[in-house]
């Protein structure tokens, strides 16, 4: 079996270690899986919550709960709510998180999601 192969698993997400990352304003959780070439992430944004950089990586994020403002560094906003999910490809966009209010998203990442010219 290769090194990159997911052997069939359930998560309970209630097991796996919360851990804060503040941003400009606000904060927050991450609860982290990482496999080889992927990452898997629910992330919980306080209201308030601007993220502190601007990201250039590839993400499928989908909206659990809650509202959340994806803005492009061009100026350009996009709202997800709760149901409703962004995907884009790595050094395609520069982007940030906002939230106006409580929000969880599941976020996933990795090399599948690469830039290829």
């Amino acid at each position: 079996m290769g090194d990159k192969n997911i052997l069939f698993q359930v998560i309970n997400w209630d097991t796996v270690t919360k851990t804060n990352h503040p941003g400009e304003v606000g904060n927050s959780t991450w609860q982290t899986l990482q496999f080889p070439g992927l990452r898997v992430r629910i992330v919980e944004y306080t209201a308030g919550y601007i993220a502190d950089h601007w990201c250039q990586k590839g993400h499928i994020v989908h909206c659990l709960e809650g509202e959340v403002i994806s803005e492009l560094e061009t100026g350009e906003k996009s709202t997800l709510t709760k149901g409703m999910t962004y995907i884009v490809t790595d050094e395609l966009s520069s982007h940030r998180s906002l939230a106006q209010t409580d929000v969880k998203l599941l976020i996933i990442d990795g090399d599948f999601l690469k830039y290829q010219p």
